[in-house]
């Protein structure tokens, strides 16, 4: 229950932060693209990157760190950091197939399933 708490903690804050790019990216750039979203996916995985190289260089550090700030902060900022850490791993593992097939699967069926609950909750709500 305490590593639930932890990604929980870390979330609230990576998706205020979240919240607050976006608003930042209306702002400034305005609503002809979304820049906050780009914003947060390029700089949620640059920073997803960073902390897993720089935790695999430390000893001693708690998995509730990692559950902090991986799963809840850059979780909650961008679930795209996630993904691109799996595929990160993929690459290093030599799995380039399936890095390849993941990426295509994971944007295309993701794409589809957003519009098929838009025709969903347009149609039947």
């Amino acid at each position: 229950m305490t590593n639930l708490l932890w990604v929980a903690a870390g979330g609230a804050i990576g998706a205020s932060l979240r919240h607050l790019a976006n608003i930042a990216g209306l702002r400034v750039m305005g609503t002809a693209f979304p820049w906050g979203t780009l914003f947060v996916n390029i700089f949620g995985s640059l920073l997803m990157g960073f902390f897993i190289a720089w935790l695999t260089k430390r000893t001693g550090t708690s998995p509730e760190v990692r559950l902090f700030v991986a799963t809840g902060i850059l979780g909650g900022f961008t679930t795209f950091s996630a993904f691109s850490l799996d595929v990160a791993n993929m690459f290093e593992r030599g799995a380039m197939g399936t890095a390849f097939t993941y990426i295509l699967t994971s944007v295309v069926i993701s794409l589809a399933a957003v519009f098929i609950g838009l025709w969903f909750g347009r149609s039947f709500l």
